[in-house]
């Protein structure tokens, strides 16, 4: 402890005020205190503090290092190791922590890292499907209980939220963000940063937040994970930045990562507009940028970079300050320095604010601060939590058809419970599970029989079966293609019941990363398993498990009642079981549109074009499929209530306003149903004419009422001029004079419309 007890009383001799700007994790002293670390280090532990190597327990056990375990041991006690993915555990963060803080020669903290995406130990539902509740409260409180269990288990810093607009159902990533609006996904964005950072990253249940990925990830062509981005400034900057600029400065996010893929010829990694003129400079982040795994090293891959010191200059020149497990700033920034090729002042910027990361989180106070065994006992799946799983999962929940009003469920006489997921414990955990134990999940067999129990039957049958295939990382894939064992005692079950529950979908590795899929309508053997069981009880439900949008024309058109459950987590089973049998009143709504077809992209905020329809009727020259309708199966926005709702005529306080002035807008909202319920009220406006093509229509802003059966209530809205703006051909950020079109309702295609006119 001397070395590191010396570095500290320097510090704390240094000055104690720093100017602070916005949403800064820098604090009054702290920049002080990062000057004084800086001006001890050598170039050599500069370059140390840009590295992050994913590591296991072997670096701090007694065994001998050989190899490459050797080489990173010798790194750790060198000072050249800055963050850690991968190492969890209050004991051994401990360990590694002490190893570093004692053996290296200033003894700088490490940062330990983890995908913590939805949730630690206790699963949360996917974000996709959180997003689905419209409750920007309930993510910043999951994110909170997530970062809760993180940091009792050692952890200080999570790779997420991931803020990527997505329109496409083929991406496997589409699961682990919050859907295709840009305006829902910066609310969420800002929703999510402060639940895992809270007030402030001095609180110990909190950790360092990650804004991913910066930028266009979610545009990738074809929907291929990896792939090449091809969109113009217009899209960037009017769809996929503000989720990041409200991350970053509304919401103070401490870290961001940049992105795999290209825009315009240029990988993110190296993008020194995104990164060093845009967010480090107008946008004023003071937090670290890190690459995703090995980025820096597939500068070479993407054609860029000559080597390894090419591709450091690139990706220290552009801005990017961490290298995750890509070792080219440890093999190759030094050179690139000495050659003149980087600035040093670049390298010192980089290592201020991963220096700054670590102050705001207080380990240069305590490197201990996280590693606490008793408070890891006392932290991670706690009944709080699962608890709060369960809520979460009743709100993430869509009805997207309910004929005849087969749900709720009676609690009563016989359910057939048909289907691969039906009694599946691990599906529901979804992808990106972190430590949640295989198999831990309550299925939907379990929470029925429990909320049923000794009041109606519950039989059960497979019906198909999941694939016993695994991928290198030990991860069941898909639904069984072969296997019709199982239909038989499926279709008996169904014919003696009074209604089928059939809990079909992808399985948990379907969706993610790496997980893109060209055909996303029902996999393997279960749409005909569904048909067969249809030609003996039509009074089926069908509760969708799955991680992205899904092709389901033929359900669609035949099923009287379907749910869509995503992958909702830990407590899965008994927050559908809420909502199947009645005692939660479903309230979710889409936040992503669902095709009708593989290969249909019908993302709501589409443009007019030029021929929009046909005109006159029946000539082929329009925006259109030959083969499918061009609107979506079930739009954003979409969402049923176990009640209804009746909206009444728009009402505007006046036709028109200057800038400076603001439009208030109300529409009464009537509960015409037999039981309260909740709707999410949704406002949109159109730009009609515009000094470039404007969408169809844009959210901004929405409501989540409740109403009593036959309760009315005025619901309002405010209309600024900043609610009008976007940016123009010359990315100038302003509103054009001209007639708007607001429009309200319940989703994204059934709505009210009035006008008014923006004056100049």
């Amino acid at each position: 402890m001397k070395r590191i007890a010396t570095l500290f009383t320097l510090i704390l001799l240094s000055a104690y005020f720093v100017h602070c700007l916005g949403q800064s994790i820098s604090k009054p002293g702290m920049e002080a205190r990062i000057d004084s670390v800086l001006s001890l280090m050598t170039l050599k532990e500069k370059i140390g503090q840009l590295n992050l190597y994913s590591a296991g327990t072997e670096f701090t056990g007694p065994g001998e290092k050989t190899g490459r375990t050797k080489e990173r041991y010798e790194r750790f006690v060198g000072g050249e190791v800055g963050s850690v993915l991968n190492m969890l555990g209050a004991k051994n963060t401990y360990d590694l922590q002490k190893l570093v803080v004692e053996k290296s020669r200033l003894g700088i903290p490490l940062l330990f890292a983890y995908d913590v995406i939805h949730g630690y130990k206790t699963m949360f539902p996917i974000p996709l499907a959180e997003s689905a509740s419209w409750d920007l409260d309930l993510m910043q409180r999951t994110a909170a209980a997530a970062a809760r269990e993180s940091a009792a288990s050692g952890l200080t810093w999570t790779f997420a939220p991931m803020i990527d607009v997505s329109r496409d159902a083929r991406w496997g990533r589409v699961m682990e963000g919050g859907g295709e609006d840009t305006y829902l996904g910066s609310l969420i964005a800002k929703a999510r940063v402060k639940g895992f950072q809270g007030q402030s990253l001095d609180d110990v249940y909190t950790i360092a937040a990650c804004a991913k990925h910066f930028a266009g990830y979610g545009f990738v062509e074809s929907g291929m994970d990896y792939n090449t981005v091809d969109i113009t400034h217009h899209t960037l900057y009017n769809y996929v930045l503000p989720p990041f600029q409200a991350a970053v400065e509304e919401a103070g996010v401490a870290t961001v990562m940049n992105a795999f893929n290209e825009i315009g010829g240029i990988p993110s990694t190296a993008n020194e507009h995104l990164q060093r003129d845009l967010l480090k400079g107008a946008w004023d982040f003071d937090g670290m940028v890190v690459s995703d795994w090995n980025s820096l090293g597939e500068l070479l891959v993407h054609g860029v970079a000559a080597d390894t010191a090419d591709a450091a200059k690139l990706a220290m020149t552009a801005g990017s300050d961490m290298d995750m497990e890509g070792e080219v700033y440890i093999r190759g920034l030094a050179d690139a320095i000495e050659q003149g090729h980087v600035k040093m002042k670049h390298l010192d910027d980089a290592v201020k604010r991963i220096l700054r990361v670590k102050f705001a989180l207080g380990l240069f106070d305590d490197p201990y601060r996280y590693s606490d065994e008793e408070r890891e006992k006392n932290n991670v799946n706690t009944q709080a939590h699962r608890d709060l799983a369960r809520e979460a999962g009743r709100k993430s929940v869509v009805l997207l058809k309910n004929d005849k009003n087969l749900l709720p469920l009676a609690k009563s006489g016989k359910i057939a419970l048909i289907g691969p997921l039906a009694a599946d414990k691990d599906t529901p955990l979804a992808n990106w599970r972190a430590q949640a134990e295989g198999g831990s999940a309550v299925s939907l067999q379990e929470g029925l029989e429990a909320a049923l129990k000794g009041k109606a039957e519950v039989v059960y049958a497979e019906g198909c079966k999941l694939s016993v295939g695994y991928n290198d990382f030990g991860n069941k894939l898909t639904i069984e293609e072969e296997d019709r064992s199982g239909f038989a005692a499926a279709i008996s079950a169904a014919k003696s019941a009074d209604v089928v529950v059939m809990a079909l979908g992808e399985s948990a590795y379907m969706s993610g990363e790496a997980r893109s899929r060209a055909f996303v309508g029902m996999p393997g053997l279960q749409l005909e398993l569904l048909q067969k069981i249809y030609q003996v009880n039509q009074n089926i439900v069908l509760v969708l498990m799955n991680g992205r949008p899904m092709s389901i024309p033929w359900e669609a058109e035949n099923i009287p009642a379907i749910l869509e459950a995503w992958h909702l987590g830990t407590e899965a089973g008994h927050a559908l079981a809420d909502v199947l049998l009645g005692d939660y009143n479903p309230a979710g709504k889409l936040t992503v549109s669902f095709p009708r077809i593989s290969g249909q992209v019908p993302y709501y905020n589409q443009k007019m074009s030029g021929r929009p329809t046909s005109t006159p009727p029946h000539m082929v020259f329009f925006v259109h499929h030959m083969d499918v309708d061009r609107s979506a199966l079930f739009p954003f926005g979409y969402g049923l209530s176990y009640t209804t709702f009746e909206y009444g005529t728009i009402q505007l306080d006046k036709s028109s306003m200057k800038a400076g002035e603001k439009i208030q807008v109300s529409i009464e909202l009537k509960n015409t149903g037999s039981r309260e319920g909740e709707e999410v009220v949704q406002l949109y406006i159109r730009d009609r004419v515009a000094q470039v093509t404007r969408p169809i229509k844009e959210l901004k802003g929405f409501q989540k009422v409740s109403l009593k059966a036959g309760e009315s209530n005025t619901i309002r809205f405010e209309l600024s001029e900043e609610d009008l703006k976007y940016y123009n051909h010359k990315l100038e950020y302003k509103a054009d004079p001209g007639q708007f079109d607001v429009m309200l309702g319940g989703n994204s295609r059934d709505l009210k419309t009035a006008q008014f006119e923006l004056v100049k």
